[in-house]
This record gives structure tokens, C-alpha cells and sequence, in this order.
């Protein structure tokens, strides 16, 4: 089969379309037969060797965290699951994988996948699956967003925070978005109450809010001080300086600065697809690459300034 790894740590011209052994599934495993699979900044800081301690210094190395596609086989001991299920995934971030989600087949335990919304495309699939689930756990388990509180989503142009604008409107919350004002109309469309153009607004100029949801990494101090009483903050934009700053931030208690590392199972895939199913979530793709173009695509990525995800579309 044809995979994209990484060839050595380095720039987009590092990743490689490579022949593979197609891989069988375990007992409790799945083969998933991809079809599209988005770019992420895990994705990127994998290829970029900014977390080797994880992903190791032996290559090549998969890359695509998410996927979407077709069951094609199953292991023993694996019930829910049957071949041609439409589904959609994500390979364990905290694991080192010689192939991925970016790759024409990819094995995983079937407690990663579920079944994917009847309604969506593969590629409107893959752009869900990471932003989707991150943006379901912040909300509901990390901060605990309730109805009717002020809520700032920072980095809301991007694939966490767009889906993240939707369901804190979803949840009742009132939504200001920090982004670039070019894209003040279409976050308004997803439910922002109100765009703020992050270039031209001071952080100590806006809030107090009840819930902020930052994607960026940077001045998390500086945004944490407009959390009013009661306030609480999450950050899944991580760096050195936004892991110093959260460890700080441990003396504010309840205010402190949370973070996690999203890394969904089966439950939280099937409750992101009921909001899709409900119309609380839908899919924003900038641009849709094919895999020999995932270089492109990751250049696109670092470049920054669109609204939405960038896919890679696999056939097999």
C-alpha cells in the first residue's frame, strides 16, 4: 500500500509517498481502508521534531493523527464493527506509528473508531474527527460550559476553534471569537455573537468572560487575567512557554489554566457525530489535497490565516 512518513525531522519536503506492507489487524483490532485524512498541528510538530521524546529518532515515521474511510477488516474478539461500516478515527498521539492515518490502510484498536455521520463525506469526515472531539472535551469535560455564560474562543478561525464556535453556541454559551476580521462573516455564521479582530484588540480591552478556550499557546497569562468570578480557562495550543505558564497558573485554583491532550475513544467519536447529526456541528475545509500533495498541504497549514482544515484525500 502507499503511506506517507516522514523521512527525517525537517521541513514539508521531508514527508514521502512511500510502498508499504499493507498491515493486518489483532485481536481487538480494525483495518480501516482510508479515504481522507486532515492535517494537524500534531501532525506538524511530529514531522518538525519538536516532540521526539515521543516520537523517537528512528524513521521513517507515520504521519495523520485522524482518518475517515471504510472498515475493511476485522480482528477477533471485535463486535460493533463489520466490513464496508463507514467510520471514522484517530491513531493514539502519544504512540509512535511507522504508518498512520495517511495511508491507504491503517490498523487500530476498535475502541478508536466509530461510525461516522451517514450524511458526511470522507473528506468533511476527516475534518471533524480531531477538532471536533478536542473542542467536545474542553467544552463539556474540561470547563464545563454552561448556558448563558460569555464565553472566548481565541484562534477561532482554526479547526479546533470552529468547531468550537459552533458548540459552545450549541450549548447555550454566548460566543465572542478572536480571529482574523476577514473572518468575521463566516464565524458569524457558525454561531460567533461577536468577532473580534485579534490584530486590533488589546487582551486587557475585552472580557471579563466565564469560559475562555484558547488554541494559540501564547500570552496565556494575559487572557486568564479577563476570566471573571468563577472563570475558568483551557489551552490546547501547547508550547515550553504555555507549559510554564499553566504549572504557574496552579495558585489561581478553579482560574488556574487547563490543558489536556485529546485523545478520544469510541464514546466521545459517537457523541461528536450525534452533534453532527443534530445540525449543532458542521465541517469547514479550506482546501483538499491529494496525498501526493501532502507537503502542500502542510506548508498551507503552517502558513496559517484560513478559516477551517486542510484534508488529504487517500484512495486505495
Amino acid at each position: 500500500m502507499k503511506a506517507v512518513q516522514i523521512t527525517s525531522y525537517g521541513a514539508a519536503d521531508v514527508l514521502r509517498v512511500n510502498e508499504v506492507e499493507r498491515p493486518a489487524p489483532g485481536a481487538g483490532e480494525v483495518l480501516v481502508s482510508v479515504e481522507a485524512s486532515s492535517v494537524n498541528g500534531h501532525d506538524v510538530i511530529v514531522r518538525a521534531g519538536e516532540i521526539k521524546m515521543v516520537s523517537g529518532r528512528r524513521f521513517p515515521i507515520g504521519t495523520g493523527l485522524d482518518f475517515a474511510g471504510t472498515v475493511a477488516a476485522t480482528g477477533a474478539d471485535v463486535a460493533g464493527h463489520r466490513v464496508g461500516d463507514r467510520v471514522w478515527g484517530m491513531v493514539h498521539p502519544r504512540q509512535r506509528h511507522i504508518t498512520a492515518g495517511a495511508a491507504e490502510y491503517v490498523v487500530v484498536p476498535a475502541g478508536r473508531i466509530a461510525h461516522a455521520p451517514a450524511d458526511l463525506s470522507p473528506v468533511d469526515a476527516a475534518s471533524l474527527v480531531v477538532g471536533g472531539a478536542t473542542a467536545l472535551i474542553a467544552l463539556r469535560d474540561s470547563v464545563r460550559l454552561a448556558a448563558g455564560e460569555r464565553i472566548l474562543v481565541r484562534g477561532a478561525a482554526g479547526g479546533v476553534g470552529t468547531a468550537a464556535v459552533q458548540l459552545a453556541h450549541a450549548m447555550g454559551g454566548h460566543v465572542t471569537a478572536l480571529a482574523r476580521d476577514r473572518h468575521a462573516p463566516m464565524l458569524t455564521d457558525l454561531g460567533a455573537d461577536e468577532v473580534l479582530d485579534y490584530g486590533a484588540t488589546a487582551s486587557d480591552r475585552i472580557g471579563p468572560f466565564d469560559v475562555i478556550v484558547d488554541t494559540v499557546g501564547t500570552e496565556l497569562n494575559c487572557y486568564r487575567s479577563r476570566l471573571g468570578r468563577g472563570g475558568r480557562m483551557v489551552t490546547v495550543g501547547l508550547s515550553a512557554s504555555a507549559l510554564t505558564a499553566i504549572a504557574a497558573s496552579s495558585v489561581y485554583g478553579a482560574r488556574r489554566i487547563r490543558t489536556f491532550s485529546a485523545n478520544p475513544d469510541s464514546a466521545v467519536l459517537r457523541d461528536l457525530a450525534e452533534h453532527v447529526t443534530s445540525g449543532a456541528l458542521r465541517p469547514v475545509v479550506h482546501g483538499v489535497y491529494p496525498m501526493e500533495d501532502i507537503a502542500a498541504a502542510h506548508q498551507a497549514f503552517e502558513r496559517g490565516g484560513v478559516v477551517g482544515k486542510h484534508v488529504v484525500t487517500v484512495s486505495a
